[in-house]
């Protein structure tokens, strides 16, 4: 374990030296550039904001409205069939949809439920097996104007589909 952390501490100031000795044996300003990609960002981060914002109210009325609550309430048969708890449902929905919000939700349920309960091992491997796909269609493809989203969108749902499922099965096979 020594080894890793040795390596984790010195990975990213290695990183930047090789890139600024690569930077000069290929004679390119370095700082220079590091400038203008600054600029480019920051233009990027100006840009999808409004697209930003217009999503995460969209959530936080789906939220606030009781429209989570009614369709867990509808759907808690299907759940207690297939053996996933109705707690981290708000999770396998909000994730497709905000990170930052997915990873609030996953962290009240692991200070509530534990780390080590079913429900904090699902959350935790359900955070990391899905992907923020309504966050990425938003924002980036808006960013870059894209307008045929139905194909990406298709894709990325499903792939949050299988990764629900499979937390829910490669959880209840292990720790169950």
């Amino acid at each position: 374990m020594g080894l890793v952390t040795a390596l984790s501490v010195w990975m990213v100031p290695v990183l930047i030296g090789v890139i600024l000795v690569y930077g000069t044996l290929k004679k390119v300003p370095a700082y220079e550039s590091f400038v203008e990609g600054g600029k480019e960002g920051f233009s990027l981060a100006v840009s999808i904001m409004p697209f930003l914002v217009g999503m995460l109210t969209a959530v936080g009325v789906f939220r606030a409205s009781g429209a989570m609550d009614a369709l867990i309430d509808f759907i808690r048969p299907l759940l207690t069939y297939i053996g996933m708890p109705a707690e981290v449902v708000p999770l396998a929905l909000l994730r497709p949809i905000s990170g930052t919000g997915a990873l609030g939700l996953m962290s009240d349920l692991l200070s509530e439920y534990g780390p080590d309960s079913f429900i904090g091992h699902l959350a935790s491997v359900m955070q990391g097996s899905m992907d923020t796909t309504f966050y990425v269609v938003t924002v980036y493809f808006g960013a870059v104007g894209i307008h045929k989203i139905g194909d990406a969108l298709k894709v990325g749902l499903l792939a949050d589909l299988v990764g629900v499922i499979s937390s829910v099965v490669i959880v209840t096979l292990i720790f169950s």
